[in-house]
């Protein structure tokens, strides 16, 4: 009797799951079936500390954000260099290999600024703060809402984003960090899909 009972919840509960998850993210689960539309405007995500590497990026130009880009390429290449050259005890993880890659824009009507990080993994060896065009960041644990959209990733789909994002969590009377937020990426910019994500801390 306990067996046919258990059997019989773990199903009840399936089926129920099956249904909250095909109601609330729509065509994705349902297939050929008819189903709501629901759209998410955001969510709140518990990011625990994270190590990461960054460079100013000097303005919006295409050329800036590639000189950036290639500065903290130069930089890891030239800290593998060094970790393979028997003069450090350990090597250092490519950066590159781990996702996601931000930009993070400080709101200013005077002066905005811009960066590009790398995320470093977990367990990866700290490369040496040896540039002083790049910082070695570590953040703590943090509380984030996230809009994520398609498209290939610039600067101005992160700006109208982030304009919807701020508007969204408004609505909700959210509150949060007003002057800043990061956009992240997932893929390479050539890629022929891209997931992308805005993120504003949480206050």
């Amino acid at each position: 009797v306990y067996c046919n009972f258990a059997m019989t919840a773990q199903v009840m509960f399936t089926l129920l799951t099956l249904f909250l998850v095909s109601f609330c993210t729509g065509q994705d689960f349902c297939l050929r079936k008819k189903c709501p539309q629901c759209t998410v405007d955001f969510e709140l995500r518990l990011c625990g500390p994270t190590d990461w590497i960054t460079t100013k990026i000097a303005s919006t130009s295409s050329s800036d954000v590639l000189a950036a880009n290639s500065r903290l390429k130069d930089y890891t290449k030239r800290q593998i260099k060094a970790g393979t050259s028997g003069t450090e005890s350990a090597s250092y993880d490519i950066p590159t290999d781990s996702w996601p890659v931000l930009v993070t824009v400080t709101d200013s009507e005077v002066d905005p600024k811009y960066s590009l990080s790398w995320f470093l993994p977990p367990g990866a060896k700290k490369p040496e703060n040896s540039d002083p065009l790049v910082q070695l960041e570590s953040k703590p644990e943090v509380r984030i809402y996230v809009r994520a959209f398609g498209g290939s990733p610039s600067l101005e789909n992160g700006r109208e984003n982030a304009k919807q994002l701020r508007e969204a969590l408004n609505i909700a009377g959210k509150t949060f960090d007003p002057d800043n937020y990061s956009g992240a990426g997932y893929e390479s910019y050539f890629s022929l899909t891209h997931h992308n994500e805005i993120w504003i801390n949480a206050a």
